[in-house]
């Protein structure tokens, strides 16, 4: 396995490969939980948990995208940080309007979706993605409080609630 060459030792070749193939599989960002196959069903799940619990909802950055290039107007590019404590639930909504990405800082947290007939499990470092046909509630189950930074194109609609989840 490894080589010999003036007193230095050097991998061969192929090893090099498989350990630069290896690299690059343990360096791809974690994807989040899925349904597995077998318990996907449409409409298996039509609502969930309505009010928050135990959940803190600070937006830490935004960026008006009427404003951009991409000329969308009342539509805000945000940036949340969440916190569930043991216990805590984030309701449930939609994305019909409001793609996302939820990556998961810290903690393990459910997921109950309308489309999965068990709950997705969700561990820290993984990433959820979230995009028109998803509706779903999560609940931290476990015994210590879980961190999710979300960013998420938000419609700025009036009366709507920063803070929805």
């Amino acid at each position: 396995m490894l080589n010999r060459i003036q007193g230095r030792l050097t991998l061969r070749p192929g090893l090099c490969v498989v350990a630069l193939l290896t690299g690059a599989v343990l360096a791809a960002p974690a994807r989040a939980g899925e349904c597995p196959a077998d318990k996907m069903k449409a409409g298996v799940r039509t609502q969930g948990e309505l009010q928050p619990k135990g959940v803190t909802d600070t937006i830490l950055a935004s960026v008006d995208l009427s404003k951009e290039k991409v000329d969308l107007p009342d539509h805000q590019l945000r940036t949340r940080k969440l916190v569930i404590q043991p216990g805590g639930v984030v309701p449930w909504h939609s994305h019909e309007d409001r793609p996302a990405l939820i990556y998961i800082v810290s903690g393990t947290i459910e997921e109950y979706a309308s489309n999965c007939s068990v709950p997705i499990v969700h561990k820290a470092g993984e990433v959820s993605v979230e995009k028109s046909g998803v509706q779903h509630w999560w609940k931290n189950t476990s015994k210590a409080p879980v961190v999710l930074l979300s960013s998420d194109v938000f419609h700025d609609m009036p009366k709507a609630d920063p803070h929805m989840m």
